[in-house]
């Protein structure tokens, strides 16, 4: 553990966080845990956003995976570093998971239970239920999110002296598993093929004929006018001046760009054989387990901005799903976040306020692991600044170090979200010559770098006393 130190009988000193997400909530943990006292700032649900349903801390909004699991796979070696730096999130994940392969899926309301409970009763945070209108003093985390309000947006925005940036996202639809009909849809896991009750996803076949005539259903129909932006939906999603973020595109707009974009896209059906024909589908949607109960499933992938009586009528269109019954439709939201490149450093620091951090989706990063790690890194920073010590960034040879600096230091006029992936990390002196081989490669050095900046730090800290 990164430890700080205190001195017995001397009141810790207190530093605030703003926002009740995943980066928020990771990042006040952080600092409590180390001495500090936390005042934890969420407007939920006084204030609501376009697209929360409650007052829970750490609530998911879109999917309700973390990723996959392995540590040979980008995401899943961000959650390995996170667990090894203590995650408060990613233990509370661990303990609400859902069967999802490889993945780490969980049932979203255990699991912003668990996180707010830890929250609520850690002696050393104060969690208050206000907006906050404008930039707290440092020592303070600023974890507001990609649905930050006006009033903080424009607090930034006269600190920052920079537009900020942006880009939508889109929430997938949610059905009542009893309303899928089993008769026609099938659960199996891509490539895993002996077992055909033991897969964790319920899969939507299509042959031929239906998928297209889904797609042609897709383009067709009406959509939620999102006034100035829409047209933005159509090329990619805004990121700036003249970029676009291609993750989160409705399945409408993929759909839009070429017939077969979903066939290899969402609806790809590698990896999965329908054990009724034998055959490989011409297209699959995939269902997962989006609650502890198996009472509700979520469409994988399948975001989307059509109107509610559209989604209604197209979505049951998918074979298996004539009879859905949704419990939540899709729908887009905006997401704000900052010039990172030119306002933070790799420590997640203000470049212009010392004692300033940023954390979670503000700053650039994509996946909810990037939100918890983020939000875990800048809680250790901001205890260290506030007693005193040096902050530290990662080794940009671990993934969580990798995705910082490239944050950081990207070329501000290709600067879009980046997620957790191997193409950011170093290049390896001796590749392997197969994929997965690389990527175990790339994981061990990771640890292996974590592991000794963490002894480092724990060597320096122990000198000092």
């Amino acid at each position: 553990m990164w430890s700080s130190s205190c001195i017995p009988g001397v009141p810790m000193p207190h530093c605030t966080v703003v926002g009740g997400g995943l980066a928020g909530c990771e990042a006040a943990w952080q600092a409590a845990q180390r001495g500090l006292n936390v005042t934890l700032y969420e407007m939920r649900p006084a204030v609501p956003t376009g697209a929360h349903t409650s007052g829970q801390l750490a609530e998911l909004v879109c999917s309700n995976s973390l990723g996959s699991n392995l540590v040979d796979r980008a995401s899943g070696l961000l959650k390995e570093e996170a667990r090894r730096l203590g995650s408060l999130l990613l233990t509370c994940a661990e303990s609400s998971a859902l069967p999802a392969g490889g993945a780490l899926a969980v049932d979203r309301e255990a699991f912003a239970a668990q996180v707010t409970q830890a929250v609520e009763n850690h002696p050393r945070i104060h969690l208050v239920r206000q907006e906050v209108q404008s930039l707290p003093p440092a020592p303070a985390v600023i974890a507001s999110g990609p649905l930050t309000s006006p009033s903080l947006s424009a607090a930034l925005l006269q600190l920052t002296g920079e537009d900020h940036l942006f880009f939508f996202d889109a929430i997938a639809p949610i059905v009542s598993a009893e309303s899928i009909d089993t008769a026609v849809a099938f659960r199996a896991s891509r490539y895993q093929h002996d077992d055909p009750e033991a897969g964790d996803y319920i899969n939507c076949p299509f042959t031929k004929e239906e998928y297209y005539t889904f797609v042609e259903a897709l383009r067709s129909a009406e959509r939620i006018q999102l006034r100035e932006f829409e047209q933005v939906l159509e090329t990619g999603v805004r990121a700036g001046a003249s970029q676009f973020f291609e993750g989160c595109l409705p399945v409408e707009v993929l759909a839009l760009r070429h017939p077969d974009a979903l066939a290899f896209g969402p609806m790809r059906p590698v990896g999965l054989k329908d054990p009724r024909t034998g055959r490989r589908p011409y297209a699959v949607v995939q269902l997962r387990q989006d609650n502890l109960s198996g009472s509700l499933y979520n469409l994988v992938g399948f975001q989307t901005n059509l109107t509610f009586p559209e989604q209604r009528r197209v979505l049951r269109l998918i074979p298996g799903l004539a009879q859905a019954e949704f419990v939540r439709y899709g729908q887009m939201h905006r997401n704000t976040f900052l010039a990172s490149p030119r306002l933070l450093h790799a420590d997640l620091q203000s470049r212009q306020v010392p004692g300033l951090f940023f954390a979670g989706q503000i700053t650039g990063v994509e996946g909810y692991m990037g939100n918890i790690a983020t939000g875990l890194l800048a809680g250790l920073n901001l205890s260290r600044w506030t007693l005193g010590q040096p902050t530290r960034a990662l080794p940009t040879d671990t993934m969580l170090g990798a995705l910082c600096h490239y944050i950081t230091h990207a070329d501000l006029k290709d600067f879009q979200p980046m997620k957790a992936n191997f193409g950011i990390l170093p290049e390896l002196p001796q590749p392997a010559r197969g994929k997965r081989e690389r990527a175990a490669q790339y994981a061990q050095r990771s640890l292996d770098s974590l592991q000794s900046w963490m002894e480092s730090l724990e060597s320096r800290h122990a000198s000092s006393e």
